[in-house]
């Protein structure tokens, strides 16, 4: 039996009592019929983004036992989505160097059927792709390029046979108790490339996406060797650098032989310095120049007045969206914010009075979103779908801020 998304009388008073804008509607709010299965065309970068990661933690959870079921839960997912007045989903199909659609590059995820490179018996991308769109939303592929393992235990069980890993492990590099894809190595980067490809000639996405993981390390021990190899007058930093917008650049192209409307947009972290100096992406380079991306979603998981223990105020929500801001970028590229679902109730950690009860009004995503509005960006995504429709911790919280959020997108 499907259930959608509605907010509970008690959250609807709690957004009222924190002073939320909530819409002028019951405290029972049904998710309106999806229009007929249309292609949803690819927005213009500069028309406003209101997106929703849904992540591998969503897979996690998900029914992947029989298409029907997981063509149940798709269709409500991407129905609350559009319930929020959202017009994207960011939706991860391929995690760990896998896959949760028939590739020939990749193995199947362990999530879709147990154990990588086990089929389920059909396609979820294709589900998605065709829930998302019946909803009138658009849909990226999130793919994240170079991790193979977060670590030991995860993904579970050994990789399979066909991962790119396994067969060819001299691309395989080991970091931090994980195994990544070499950066340095053009054939990897043909590869990632192959497979973003692979992608957009098999299903009608509007978008890739990738989000903050490019060098999982600043060990000089993880490829100094090849850098030597390399004989080049760069330093480590930028020789490393250089791989990243190697990469970068050979994906944008590639999205665009492949489907001319589809987007590639990026979501580094916050903090530029962390982009700059510990993952090697030189994001403002991609902001100014042409050839690398359509849109820059930096990671904005801070609230209002952040302040560091150190007394900083730099990463601030409307410090650090201003420096953002600030930052030169051709007019073909957009600028949105990733805003943090996940803070909901628990706060975001910072040394200002007001670093947890913020998160406990109700309202604060839906005041990020004005304040991104008042700045001059060009859209937001939420991380992540869970933590707005499935939080158990805090579900009157997680529900006031739906509201409140579907109240500033009216």
């Amino acid at each position: 039996m499907r259930v959608v998304f509605r907010l509970a009388a008690a959250a609807l008073a709690l957004a009222l009592t924190a002073g939320c804008a909530a819409a002028p509607a019951s405290s029972s709010l049904p998710v309106s019929s999806p229009p007929a299965a249309t292609a949803a065309p690819a927005p213009d970068p500069h028309d406003e983004i209101r997106a929703m990661w849904i992540s591998y933690k969503e897979w996690e959870t998900m029914d992947f036992s029989s298409e029907a079921a997981f063509t149940e839960q798709a269709a409500l997912l991407m129905e609350n989505c559009a319930f929020l007045g959202l017009n994207r989903v960011l939706v991860q199909v391929r995690p760990f160097a896998d896959a949760i659609y028939p590739s020939e590059l990749f193995p199947w995820s362990d999530l879709c059927a147990g154990a990588q490179g086990q089929a389920p018996g059909y396609d979820p991308l294709a589900i998605l792709v065709e829930q998302a769109h019946s909803a009138g939303l658009a849909i990226e592929a999130w793919v994240n390029p170079y991790r193979v393992r977060l670590n030991a235990s995860y993904p579970a069980g050994e990789l399979a046979s066909t991962n790119p890993a396994v067969q060819h492990p001299d691309w395989a590099k080991e970091a931090g108790g994980g195994i990544y894809l070499d950066p340095a190595n053009p054939e990897v980067q043909a590869y990632i490339a192959a497979g973003v490809k692979e992608i957009l000639d098999n299903y009608p996405v509007d978008g890739i996406h990738f989000d903050d993981y490019f060098y999982p390390t600043t060990e000089e021990s993880f490829d100094e060797d090849a850098w030597a190899e390399a004989d080049t007058d760069l330093s480590l930093a930028d020789w490393r650098r250089q791989n990243v917008n190697s990469l970068v650049s050979l994906v944008y192209r590639t999205v665009k032989e492949a489907s001319p409307t589809a987007v590639f947009g990026i979501s580094p972290q916050g903090n530029p310095d962390n982009n700059y100096n510990g993952q090697y992406s030189d994001v403002e380079l991609w902001m100014r120049t042409l050839g690398y991306v359509d849109y820059v979603m930096p990671q904005i998981y801070w609230g209002f007045g952040y302040t560091l223990q150190s007394g900083s105020d730099r990463f601030a929500f409307e410090n650090i969206i201003a420096e953002w801001a600030s930052l030169p970028r051709a007019d073909s590229v957009a600028l949105c914010a990733g805003l943090g679902a996940y803070r909901i109730g628990e706060g975001d950690g910072g040394s200002n009075a007001t670093s947890t009860t913020q998160w406990q009004t109700g309202c604060n995503l839906a005041s990020q979103v004005e304040g991104l509005r008042g700045a001059g960006l060009n859209g937001y995504a939420l991380y992540r779908y869970a933590s707005l429709f499935d939080n158990t911790a805090w579900g009157d919280l997680a529900a006031a801020e739906c509201e409140a959020l579907r109240a500033a997108n009216e």
